[in-house]
């Protein structure tokens, strides 16, 4: 796991682009607080850069460096989950603009996998986790799915877990107005 840790730091590191295994599918990922680097994702994805991206953090104090009022009821929430769970927060900070949505809400998981937690952790920022297909096409189940004009314009594909099966999407809620914890997909 050390050499590929190394391998997709430094591609982070360069403003690149990997490919990488998550708690759930496999993903397409920067830095998330480089706009050149998300750039290159959305263009990647042929995806419009109204749709926003999911950045992985790899712990609740990593994201509070980013998300300034999580709530109490937030914090508990998040403690009690044992499922890889993403929650849409209102204006966040010190992030690359163009992975914040129009409505200045941007979504968030705090990353369950070990290798992505590493990763994180010692790039010291966070990530941009999108999956690793064509915008509009299906979400790959296995690195096997994952079409080849994907595999060759990514900068690095990281060499893990290419047999494990993916664990199930995430639960997706955000904040509502009243603070409270409203869920988007169980």
């Amino acid at each position: 796991m050390k050499k590929e840790l190394n391998k997709a730091l430094k591609t982070l590191r360069k403003k690149g682009v990997i490919l990488y295994p998550t708690d759930t599918v496999w993903g397409i990922g920067c830095d998330a607080t480089d706009a050149m680097a998300v750039e290159k994702i959305f263009k990647l994805k042929k995806r419009d850069e109204s749709k926003s991206l999911v950045i992985l953090v790899n712990s609740f104090t990593m994201l509070q460096q980013y998300i300034h009022d999580v709530s109490d009821e937030v914090r508990t929430f998040l403690k009690n989950v044992s499922k890889p769970t993403t929650v849409i927060y209102k204006n966040p900070t010190g992030l690359a603009t163009n992975v914040i949505a129009k409505d200045t809400t941007v979504a968030i998981r705090i990353v369950q996998d070990e290798f992505c937690q590493k990763l994180i952790g010692q790039l010291q920022k966070p990530i941009v986790s999108t999956s690793a297909n064509i915008s509009g096409q299906p979400t790959p189940k296995t690195f096997k799915e994952i079409e080849k004009p994907i595999l060759d314009a990514v900068d690095y594909v990281v060499n893990l877990h290419r047999e494990k099966r993916p664990g199930i999407p995430s639960t997706i809620v955000k904040i509502n107005k009243k603070g409270r914890v409203e869920i988007i997909r169980a």
